[in-house]
């Protein structure tokens, strides 16, 4: 049965959108089937990437805003309402936003016919289903979507006053522990507390889970902000006590200044709110982290830092660079071993300090990748090196995150074979050493690789007091001290003293001595009257490209 005509022509049900268009969210459209023609609110514009809100060609031009996967589907169903096959348009598909992402929309619509009973046009509403709601029923506060429209409302420049960013610790404790219900009686109890605290003026909205937003710009000052923080603690605490300690939780917060917010923007505000109470988090939760431009300019440059790591890992490690550093025996200054150092070298940055970028390795786990790159460029210079001192042993950190999510000991037992090395032409250097003795899987390795003949050295050793027993549990074959303890001793006579006592002790349980951190002859004489094994410093050696260490310490000696 086909669609009832109406006595209004296409002009007319544009002004109509023209006219209804400024009372809603959503976005009215019509499609002239026999001029080709399409027409959309206006404030479509604002956020897709459609060329204007009036066009023709429509099957094509709905091309550059539609995603490629769905738009089959569309023309398809288009197709059919033109041909009168359909007369009701109902799809839920992507189009594209400003930035090029995907928007899920429900497109519905329906045909109306002309004098004739063909089908002349189709009219209908878009609206978005994957939007935020403006206001929030949990909380009973206005969401993210109004905290937006409030912020376009005052213009480029935020006045003065601050903006405090608050979010429930360890939410995701209570949602299970005492159930989702639970848990939205805590965000409606937490609105409530929040919303109490607020002076006339000062607006409220709950953001993202459990986190809520007070826009002050009225003036208010940090201390004022400040304030306010402890009196929502008092309040939450209040609550609790009320609920008869049934949960128990703390709130942290980030604080901005207007001023703070140089970009004035929606985005802006949310980004660097964002990073304000995730700072409060990070150092230790229930507090308040005013915004420091600086901390923020570091957060900036770790973010940059991990982008570059990624895209040199995938580039074939481009930007990294294995440096060897001599370690000699302490009786003839010969050429005992080297161990390998990483360095980065960004693009943007400049030469990286390993202090900086190798913890970063670390959080993301791109030190798997790494650590194993560094493996094979350290066994290819060993077996270098054999055809010219067959006795060079090769040193290799170790990081516990290799320990713990990568095949370690199968990657290495398999790149020995590869590069036709012995198992005792390698020194693995365990660091992080806290973790040796609280986790099984250190110790499965440590014991594995000693019993597969590779050669293990408990690293930084004397930075801690925790790893005097290490010595008998780990029985490792050489033990490095640390820097910090060898210029401790050098300076100092107690110190020196401690350090001869811990040189006798290892030797007595047969184990070596490797001191590190020797850079003048002064030290290397009065280290040697203790008589360690082996020294690394720079009095011999800095690290170095293979290229140099090469001309130095082989092709010279």
């Amino acid at each position: 049965m086909g669609e009832k005509s109406y006595p209004i022509t296409v002009e007319q049900f544009q002004e109509g959108i023209e006219l209804l268009c400024p009372c809603m969210d959503d976005y009215l459209y019509l499609y002239d089937f026999k001029k080709d023609y399409y027409y959309i609110s206006s404030h479509a514009l604002d956020r897709f990437c459609m060329p204007t809100n009036a066009f023709h060609d429509v099957q094509k031009t709905h091309e550059k805003f539609v995603h490629p996967e769905d738009l089959e589907m569309l023309q398809e169903d288009l197709s059919q309402m033109k041909q009168g096959i359909k007369h009701f348009h109902n799809l839920q598909y992507r189009w594209l936003g400003l930035d090029g992402q995907p928007i899920w929309i429900n497109c519905r619509g329906r045909t109306v016919n002309g004098e004739d009973g063909q089908p002349m046009c189709m009219v209908g509403c878009i609206n978005e289903i994957g939007a935020k709601q403006k206001a929030d029923n949990v909380s009973g506060l206005l969401g993210e979507t109004s905290l937006q429209d409030y912020l376009y409302t005052i213009g480029k420049v935020f006045p003065e006053g601050f903006i405090l960013r608050i979010g429930i610790d360890d939410f995701k404790d209570i949602n299970e522990n005492l159930g989702i219900e639970y848990g939205d009686m805590i965000i409606h109890e937490t609105a409530n507390c929040i919303a109490r605290c607020i002076a006339p003026g000062q607006q409220l909205y709950r953001i993202v889970a459990d986190e809520f937003i007070i826009v002050d710009f009225l003036g208010g000052t940090t201390d004022e902000a400040k304030k306010l923080y402890k009196k929502v603690r008092f309040e939450i605490d209040r609550f609790i006590e009320q609920n008869h300690y049934e949960t128990v939780y703390t709130i942290s917060a980030g604080l901005l200044e207007s001023r703070d917010v140089t970009e004035h923007s929606f985005q802006n505000l949310m980004k660097l709110s964002e990073f304000a109470l995730s700072e409060a988090k990070r150092d230790g939760k229930n507090r308040c982290y005013i915004f420091c431009k600086e901390d923020y300019e570091k957060f900036l440059r770790k973010k940059e830092l991990v982008r570059d790591l990624r895209r040199s890992v995938y580039n074939d490690f481009s930007g990294f660079e294995t440096y060897f550093q001599p370690i000699v025996s302490a009786v003839d200054n010969q050429l005992f071993a080297a161990e390998t150092l990483l360095r980065f070298h960004s693009e943007k940055m400049g030469m990286v300090l390993p202090v900086e970028f190798i913890p970063i390795l670390e959080e993301t786990g791109l030190i798997i990748p790494v650590g194993k790159w560094v493996l094979h460029q350290a066994l290819s210079v060993c077996r270098e090196v054999h055809k010219h001192v067959p006795d060079f042993k090769i040193s290799v950190n170790v990081s516990y995150i290799q320990v713990m999510k990568s095949p370690i000991l199968t990657e290495i037992l398999t790149s020995v074979r590869e590069y036709g090395l012995k198992p005792e032409d390698v020194i693995v250097e365990l660091t992080e050493s806290g973790f040796l003795e609280s986790n099984y899987r250190c110790m499965d390795l440590w014991k594995r690789l000693r019993e597969h003949g590779i050669l293990l050295a408990l690293d930084d050793f004397g930075t801690g007091y925790s790893n005097f027993h290490y010595l008998y549990d780990l029985s490792p074959n050489m033990i490095k001290i640390d820097r910090t303890f060898t210029v401790r001793a050098l300076s100092n006579e107690y110190e020196y003293n401690l350090l001869r006592h811990i040189i006798e002790m290892i030797r007595g349980i047969n184990l070596k001595l490797c001191i590190e951190g020797i850079e003048t002859k002064e030290e290397l004489e009065r280290i040697n009257r203790l008589k360690p094994d082996y020294i690394q410093g720079y009095y011999f050696g800095k690290p170095c490209p293979y290229e140099k260490f090469y001309h130095d310490f082989i092709e010279q000696a």
